[in-house]
């Protein structure tokens, strides 16, 4: 029965790590060692599975300094262990209390933070090492209900990820029961955290007192949390892919359109707003969300905080930085270089390369009102951004308006005008980026020479 125990456990294992693709042949292993009955089951489950897998196995063990002698005892017991099984071991020690007492981040989260910060430098250390932790089933119904309780939407919901980046979870498949009788039944001994028995903690509290009366209404409940996790995860992968999506098609030449975002179900609305703050590293808040989304329909400005603004402009969202600073534009050359493809006019007709064959009014119309003739750039011509008195010639209409009103026009953000690149002799703008040429830069296709097309949006 024990000897069944072990294989059942391991083999159990194996296929986890195999349906969700957690390790290939030749991959090397850290595996985060506390000196617990979870850790210790992890680095066992491995060990006896290093050669069907193919791995290469490493420790690594953070002593968060704060229970003293108990820390270091557990510290001398995972050396103790990997010595045993000839496995290389990281060690690390960072004076957490002190630490959360000076960011004021609760002991917990400053732990956690400096925890992972120690195992990802140790994969650095072995060229991008993958880090195995031994969350199980357990962990995952404690996060489930902890998010639930908080108020989380369905990423919450998910738990614990089988897999965030290179950090993996072999032991999501098994329950804490499971693991403390492999242990027993392989004879392996560990150590116990004492401040695990204290309630002093979030997780403690759910663990002692919450999970255990869920298990008495239904002994099932750990598995039951587990599978509903994992729909939540499917949901949430499959929400995260079509706001994906729909982002990129509510693209415009300067932000997001509120038009194309608001045609969305609202919760494909809220997952596009969220996936958009994360894209820029702003903080998500599932007040702001909701608050974004009456900005679109009715314009104005959201403070994010860290410095960060969702700002609805003439139907346009977009999402500020206090920090963003405007980026220096190149020289004209560069420019052009980068932005431009030189044709030549030879006998009246251009000599387009490959990219540019079309219909001959397509190309006469692109060529016309998106070039500038080579023999009008001087010494005096530049790349520059609108200044004041700057004035545009419509080369269809050849009616002349200042830059701010010509951008009033074509509701141009505020915030992005001061942004955008132009072409001028002086005050004379020859190109402006979203609105082509001038008619004093319009090319004369009859003649030989030179002109330079400027394909597209170039946005500095």
């Amino acid at each position: 029965m024990r000897d069944k125990t072990r294989v059942g456990m391991t083999d159990k294992v194996r296929r986890f790590i195999e349906d969700n693709a957690l390790l290939k042949q030749g991959d090397r292993v850290i595996v985060a060692l506390s000196g617990g009955a979870d850790s210790v089951c992890l680095l066992d489950i491995l060990v006896s599975l290093k050669e069907l897998l193919g791995i290469d196995i490493f420790a690594a063990h953070f002593n968060h300094c704060i229970r003293g002698e108990e820390a270091d005892r557990d510290e001398a017991f995972v050396t103790d262990i990997c010595d045993k099984l000839a496995i290389s071991l990281f060690l690390g020690r960072e004076d957490v209390p002190a630490e959360a007492a000076q960011t004021g981040e609760s002991v917990e989260l400053c732990a956690r933070r400096l925890r992972y910060a120690f195992l990802e430098r140790g994969a650095a250390s072995i060229n991008g090492a993958k880090i195995a932790t031994a969350h199980h089933m357990g962990d995952n119904a404690e996060t489930v209900l902890w998010n639930l309780a908080r108020g989380s939407g369905i990423d919450g919901l998910s738990g614990i990820p089988v897999k965030r980046g290179e950090i993996i979870r072999p032991l999501l498949c098994v329950t804490r029961e499971e693991i403390e009788a492999y242990c027993a039944d392989r004879g392996l001994r560990y150590v116990t955290d004492s401040t695990n028995l204290s309630d002093g903690y979030t997780r403690n509290r759910l663990r002692h007192q919450v999970v255990p009366v869920l298990c008495e209404l239904n002994p099932g409940a750990i598995g039951n949390i587990a599978r509903t996790s994992g729909l939540m995860r499917e949901a949430d992968d499959y929400l995260n892919k079509i706001s994906a999506k729909e982002l990129k098609d509510a693209e415009t030449e300067y932000g997001l359109s509120c038009e194309r975002l608001l045609r969305l179900e609202p919760i494909v609305l809220k997952y596009a707003v969220k996936s958009l703050l994360e894209q820029h590293g702003a903080p998500v808040d599932y007040r702001h969300i909701g608050l974004i989304a009456e900005a679109m329909r009715t314009g104005g400005a959201v403070q994010l905080g860290q410095g960060f603004t969702a700002v609805c402009s003439q139907g346009i969202l977009r999402i500020k930085s206090d920090d963003t600073e405007m980026d220096e534009l190149p020289t004209l050359g560069d420019f052009l270089e980068n932005n431009g493809i030189r044709i030549r006019i030879r006998e009246g007709k251009p000599i387009l390369p490959d990219e540019l064959k079309g219909s001959d009014q397509k190309i006469h119309n692109l060529l016309l009102y998106n070039s500038i003739p080579c023999d009008i750039i001087t010494q005096d011509t530049v790349l520059r951004r609108r200044m004041a008195g700057d004035t545009f010639t419509d080369p269809r209409r050849r009616v002349t308006k200042t830059l701010k009103k010509l951008m009033n026009e074509k509701k141009l953000p505020r915030e992005i005008r001061g942004d955008i690149p132009l072409i001028a002799n002086g005050s004379t703008v020859l190109w402006i980026s979203g609105f082509g040429t001038s008619a004093q830069a319009v090319p004369d296709l009859t003649r030989d020479g030179d002109i330079i097309l400027l394909m597209g949006e170039h946005h500095a």
